[in-house]
């Protein structure tokens, strides 16, 4: 059976590089389908819909929408907040593919549109190795997104492909200009997609839980700086927006979200070497209980190395050296030690 009756479902955003996805499929033969969610009730989603169904139109292929807004404000948004509220750092983009990209229209690809293939742009690479799908680095390492997959199941990586793991982002833009593809200028997606420019993710927080009197307390001496207008305004190793004159730098090294206190110390005072992980998810089941491994705790740091030890649903990780930042909600996520491929990973809890 030829690619020409495979069906290729490719969620699209709109932006360069589903679009780009979506082209390169079609070249290959597949029959194209472009799936868009509609995330938020707002304008900028609107303008999501219409710049997919633009590309959609240009290429000569279907267009879905599906109505994703209740789930999107219940695995992404309520996350969000309730992690900020219960002095965590979330990350929405894991949550929204876990739920809503493999999740819902995941299901309504197979299940519904009839796909043999889901595809989107994101940069990774997925190879079938030793009898299990697993995920590898793109060849642009600055793009790689690796980080942001890890809840994905076996399920998922059989049916997932992502076209652009080949490519540098350059070139990505590159056929985009060929092609004549609409948003062949778009700048970059936002981090945070449901909060719009001019608005930040700091007043989105005091729009929602106001302000909160509390105090700066120093980590190790237990003196009081100063007084903040809420907890929830700041995450671990912030240095700028505290707003303290100190004879040295203070960094936030812990928050306290039931006494609505954030412990502020010097940079060395934010270094650890150990922490632990919980709500686990690995790409493939693994055969030992204790391993290295190289770790991440956020996406734009480089990886560390450090020795696993799962116990009772729980992750022990020992990092070989110090790392800076250690934060509650963030994702921690292991990397396969010879040739960096995806383990798996979980929620960081201290």
């Amino acid at each position: 059976m030829g690619n020409a009756q495979k069906i290729a479902v490719v969620a699209m955003s709109g932006g360069v590089d589903s679009s780009v996805a979506a082209l390169l499929l079609k070249q290959k033969g597949y029959e194209v389908i472009g799936l868009t969610g509609k995330m938020i009730n707002s304008e900028s989603a609107q303008d999501v819909i219409d710049n997919a169904k633009r590309v959609a139109d240009k290429l000569g292929i279907e267009h879905h929408v599906c109505d994703v807004t209740e789930l999107f404000k219940q695995k992404v948004i309520s996350y969000f907040e309730n992690s900020y509220k219960y002095g965590q750092t979330p990350n929405p983009c894991i949550m929204c593919n876990q739920f809503v990209k493999w999740g819902y229209l995941f299901d309504y690809a197979t299940n519904e549109l009839n796909a043999d293939i889901f595809a989107t742009g994101h940069y990774a690479d997925i190879r079938f190795d030793n009898g299990y799908y697993k995920l590898f680095p793109a060849k642009d390492e600055h793009k790689d997104q690796l980080y942001f997959l890890y809840r994905l199941s076996q399920k998922q990586l059989s049916k997932t492909v992502f076209p652009l793991y080949p490519y540098e982002k350059d070139e990505v833009r590159k056929i985009a200009f060929e092609y004549d593809l609409p948003p062949k200028d778009s700048k970059e997606s936002q981090d945070i997609c449901f909060i719009q420019k001019p608005n930040t993710a700091k007043k989105y927080l005091i729009d929602k839980f106001g302000c909160k009197k509390g105090d700066f307390i120093d980590i190790l001496t237990g003196k009081k700086w100063g007084e903040h207008q809420g907890c929830y305004q700041y995450t671990i190793g912030q240095r700028k927006g505290i707003g303290i004159a100190a004879p040295y730098p203070l960094y936030v090294i812990d928050i306290d979200s039931e006494k609505n206190i954030v412990y502020v110390g010097r940079e060395q005072d934010n270094y650890k070497t150990s922490l632990s992980a919980d709500n686990l998810n690995f790409s493939y089941p693994l055969d030992v209980d204790e391993f290295d491994a190289y770790v991440k705790i956020r996406y734009n740091m480089h990886h560390k190395k450090a020795h696993i030890r799962i116990i009772n649903e729980c992750a022990d990780v020992s990092f070989d050296e110090p790392v800076n930042s250690v934060t509650a909600g963030q994702s921690c996520v292991f990397y396969d030690i010879n040739d960096m491929h995806l383990i798996g990973g979980g929620i960081v809890r201290r």
